[in-house]
């Protein structure tokens, strides 16, 4: 790699050499401007600039390496978790298959702490977070978003004695509720930002918080309306109500490192191509708007 920016360095130096020399000469006859030598050194370069994005592109070095590493963390129902046989599966794994498959490389998962996730990105640990991503401005300015691949919202898991008198996320912001979400996550976001008033604790693992609403520990769970759902549903229906009308908005995407714009184009592509040849809508179905795949995790 030295040696590639030492050769890069002694090209654009003879060129801007070279330009130079054309302007000396150009001042004995017609004069040359700053803008005629800026575009000429502008279009020596800009080449040389394109090949060194391509070859610095992720999409090389999966190539090269000829695998497809795919960061995430499992216990994200239904995006991300680990079946009876200590396989991961879920929506996002199926997508991480299917893109290894259409790159022509192997699929490698890297189960991962989500508070640690995305400088692991940015140290090259994996190459894409595919793990149910939300989009925020904060994790922009430090990774790329591809477009989003499904949007989902924060909904609430509520207590079955709170049926009565809670009917939406306003009705919670009191300081007599205790209401739970995972740590570093949009849901406590959700709470902090809508819910300032409500008594608040978080949790490591969402499926703990869950369980404190179910057990009848806390009176609501704040948190993605695919999660909530699925927790109503495989443990809640007895203690809890499922309030399903998202209050939040909020737009879940593939991660990957910044300045990759080619990798990033072939993300967006990837994804229209499974929205057009059926794919998204048959993984959807099964993952999302289905129940069979409860029987493989032991729900």
């Amino acid at each position: 790699m030295r040696k590639q920016f030492k050769f890069v360095g002694l090209f654009v130096g003879l060129v801007l050499c070279s330009i130079f020399l054309i302007a000396s000469c150009g001042q004995q006859g017609s004069q040359t401007s700053k803008e005629d030598i800026q575009a000429m050194v502008d279009e020596a370069t800009k080449g040389n600039v394109r090949m060194s994005l391509i070859r610095e592109s992720a999409i090389q070095k999966i190539l090269k390496r000829g695998e497809l590493r795919v960061g995430f963390e499992s216990g994200y129902v239904p995006f991300e978790m680990t079946n009876k046989k200590g396989d991961y599966i879920g929506f996002d794994m199926d997508f991480g298959k299917r893109l290894a498959k259409a790159m022509g490389v192997k699929f490698v998962p890297v189960n991962t702490a989500w508070d640690g996730i995305i400088p692991a990105l940015t140290t090259d640990k994996f190459d894409i977070i595919m793990g149910g991503m939300t989009i925020t401005q904060e994790r922009n300015l430090k990774i790329a978003f591809a477009n989003p691949y499904i949007v989902v919202g924060q909904s609430i898991l509520l207590n079955k004695k709170h049926a009565d008198t809670v009917k939406s996320y306003k009705d919670l912001n009191n300081k007599k509720y205790l209401v739970t979400s995972r740590v570093g996550t949009t849901g406590e976001k959700a709470i902090k930002t809508y819910l300032p008033n409500a008594t608040y604790k978080g949790y490591e693992a969402e499926s703990d918080a869950a369980m404190e609403v179910i057990n009848g520990k806390a009176d609501a769970l704040i948190y993605d309306l695919p999660f909530c759902g699925y927790m109503y549903a495989a443990q809640g229906k007895a203690t809890t109500v499922f309030l399903n009308e998202p209050f939040t908005f909020e737009p879940l995407a593939w991660a990957i490192n910044q300045g990759d714009p080619d990798f990033l184009n072939y993300l967006n592509n990837f994804l229209r191509q499974t929205k057009g040849d059926g794919f998204y809508e048959k993984t959807y179905n099964y993952w999302i708007a289905g129940s069979d795949w409860k029987k493989d995790v032991g729900e």
